[in-house]
């Protein structure tokens, strides 16, 4: 059984908890692995404590890039959104859970003072079966001639240089080969129901449960707007961009593709989905952390 742990960067709560987990799992015959940033923290914590000097007594755990965490049995984020964003993009399939750190924690639906025992039952479930119950967040997944960007949980965005009149781009929207908008405006915005509480609720996008197997399509400060526009999940949506001398291609606020207009971006359901273990989100408990 091997797990892996991704800690929320530069916070001391995540890297304490990552090294509580390791502790009470050390009997446990659980091999644990961290990613490279959480490794490259805990290393430099080591050294703080102890005047700067290597202390072999002290074992440091197994690291591994956030693309090769897949090859555990569950990945365990500890952190904000943001945190299990990064961890899910080296998912491909892997069970993971999120413990939340932040504020609002639409993802994370595991609390500090519960994620050790939390964790022991989802590794004995795994275990015992082979497996454990898992839910799928449905993706995002962007792509244009000759070039795929890494599938989204929360959102794609299509954007010109920069925001603000006078700026963007020329767009024309198509859903599944019919025309719904065209027009000038910063950009276009397709969003997961995971992705409707985060970047599509600041541009007037709706929010959508994260039962309803659905994407939403939401203008950014268009000249001529149309309301946002819920599709199906099965949906193919295609952009064209032009009157623009530049413009980017944006999966999750993280990963960035420059394109050249006149372009056509392909929007649709990604393949793979991320399976998320551990107890169900309190979709509305979080959302009234909104207020």
């Amino acid at each position: 059984m091997e797990l892996g742990l991704v800690g929320q960067k530069d916070n001391p709560r995540a890297r304490s908890l990552v090294e509580a987990i390791r502790m009470d799992l050390a009997d446990e015959d659980v091999s644990i692995v961290v990613d490279e940033v959480t490794a490259a923290a805990l290393d430099d914590d080591r050294h703080d404590t102890y005047g700067g000097v290597a202390t072999p007594e002290i074992d440091a755990p197994a690291s591994v890039s956030i693309e090769e965490i897949d090859e555990t049995d569950l990945i365990v984020s500890i952190g904000g959104d943001g945190t299990f964003l990064y961890a899910a993009r080296g998912a491909n399939g892997t069970p993971i859970m999120g413990v939340n750190l932040g504020e609002v924690g639409f993802l994370n639906a595991v609390s500090p003072n519960d994620a050790i025992d939390v964790i022991r039952d989802v590794v004995a479930d795994i275990r015992e079966n082979g497996e454990t119950e898992t839910r799928d967040l449905p993706r995002l997944q962007a792509s244009g001639d000759g070039w795929e960007l890494p599938p989204a949980l929360n959102e794609v965005v299509i954007q010109g240089p920069q925001r603000g009149h006078g700026n963007g781009v020329g767009t024309t929207v198509r859903v599944d080969d019919a025309l719904y908008t065209s027009g000038h405006a910063d950009g276009v915005l397709l969003a997961t129901p995971t992705g409707s509480t985060a970047y599509n609720l600041s541009e007037d996008g709706p929010l959508v449960h994260p039962d309803v197997p659905v994407f939403v399509v939401t203008e950014m400060a268009a000249e001529r707007p149309m309301p946002p526009l819920v599709v199906d999940e099965g949906t193919t949506i295609t952009v064209r961009v032009e009157d623009a001398e530049s413009a980017s291609v944006v999966s999750d606020g993280r990963t960035t593709h420059e394109i050249e207009p006149p372009t056509q971006i392909t929007v649709e359901q990604a393949d793979q989905p991320v399976h998320v273990a551990g107890p169900p989100l309190e979709f509305f408990t979080a959302l009234g952390k909104l207020e």
